[in-house]
């Protein structure tokens, strides 16, 4: 996957694959390894979701309820509120189409963290700046893959040129909890757990809140 990186005029983008997560956040701890991240800031959450009900059968009550993981990063948004919301254009877009952050023009005002409907950009205590996920620029550059892609142990996390991540996967990017996808336009795919909720059907809830 790392030799996307040099496909000219491509916009870039993850993919998810919902039925192969279990949970275990490597892809979050590996980010937070790499970028040297401190206590609170997470670029990478994997959100625990779960619901559901009984269900009335004959002269007894059936559980029917349902859980399932979203791993979930900054999805360098086609349009990025992050980027219209910085007073100082420290929100900054790559030719690749990803979004990063530049430190010498931030000043921590955290609107672009209020105004991101995924809660991607986050405050760093250590240097009064926000800071994200850049798709692993650095690592990219030198041919490897992103971070959390490469931590995952069920391969679960992809990334690449977006357009060839819908033509291969689809264009599916609004799954509970996660918000309306039109918001932004997500460079994200996502290949559905088979209970998840669509984004605007959600009755479940967020089981670790505190984690993310």
């Amino acid at each position: 996957m790392a030799e996307n990186f040099t496909k000219a005029g491509a916009k870039y983008g993850f993919y998810f694959n919902q039925t192969r997560c279990n949970g275990c956040k490597a892809c979050q701890i590996a980010c937070i390894d790499k970028h040297d991240l401190p206590l609170g800031v997470h670029w990478r959450k994997v959100a625990e979701y779960s619901g559901g009900t009984w269900k009335v059968q004959g002269n007894t009550f059936q559980p029917k309820v349902f859980a399932y993981y979203v791993s979930i990063s900054c999805n360098h948004c086609e349009y990025p509120v992050c980027m219209e919301v910085c007073p100082t254009t420290a929100m900054s877009r790559r030719e690749d189409g990803t979004v990063y952050v530049d430190e010498s023009k931030c000043v921590g005002c955290r609107y672009c963290q209020w105004a991101c409907p995924y809660g991607a950009p986050q405050l760093n205590p250590e240097t009064g700046h926000m800071s994200k996920c850049d798709l692993c620029y650095d690592y990219r550059s030198e041919g490897k893959d992103p971070a959390c892609v490469a931590a995952c142990p069920s391969r679960a996390l992809e990334w690449g040129p977006i357009d060839e991540l819908r033509k291969k996967h689809g264009n599916l990017n609004g799954i509970a909890p996660l918000p309306d996808p039109s918001l932004t336009e997500p460079h994200l795919v996502i290949e559905a757990h088979r209970d998840a909720e669509p984004w605007d059907q959600a009755t479940g809830e967020i089981t670790n809140p505190k984690e993310i």
